[in-house]
């Protein structure tokens, strides 16, 4: 089993979509603690991707797609804490790939759990305190066990959204 870049561009696209179909509710959310941007400034960021996606020439490897297309666009793009956490994440992922087209189920759990690390060491983070490690963490940890286990990719995905999802509202 893997991930083709191709793939993994069109998740970036279904990303780019729910970020600008939820702009309004996840600043709404925002504006409870904050000072209600933080949908807005996702789906200028992730917008902002689309735009590189769009333009680019020939496919993208993974270290590209996530170092240049996806981590500077949001550290340069999104303001506030996310920008620079999400582009970190994007960022650490990208040390973990080559310039290769296609990664094992093993290598993109790598990449997550190396993003996830890099946000923790750049927020400062621990479980337990009410930020968005309180949700990646948990779901990367079931990544990684459903695809040791042999699960595809998109079962693996599919048990770590609904435990990101739990995590997140008890947050």
């Amino acid at each position: 089993m893997s991930l083709h870049s191709k793939q993994m561009v069109k998740i970036l696209y279904a990303l780019v979509d729910k970020y600008d179909e939820q702009k309004e509710y996840l600043s709404d959310l925002d504006n409870k603690i904050g000072d209600g941007d933080h949908g807005i400034n996702l789906a200028r960021g992730y917008g902002a991707i689309r735009g590189k996606l769009q333009s680019a020439t020939e496919d993208i490897d993974f270290n590209k797609l996530f170092k240049t297309v996806c981590g500077m666009t949001l550290l340069s793009t999104v303001g506030g804490a996310s920008g620079p956490l999400l582009g970190t994440f994007y960022l650490e992922a990208a040390k973990k790939c080559e310039p290769v087209f296609e990664l094992s189920d093993a290598k993109v759990v790598e990449c997550f759990e190396a993003g996830l690390a890099g946000i923790m060491f750049r927020g400062k983070a621990v479980v337990g305190e009410k930020t968005m490690v309180d949700a990646m963490f948990p779901a990367v940890e079931v990544l990684k066990e459903k695809v040791g286990a042999g699960s595809s990719l998109k079962e693996a995905f599919t048990a770590a959204t609904e435990v990101a999802y739990a995590a997140a509202v008890k947050t």
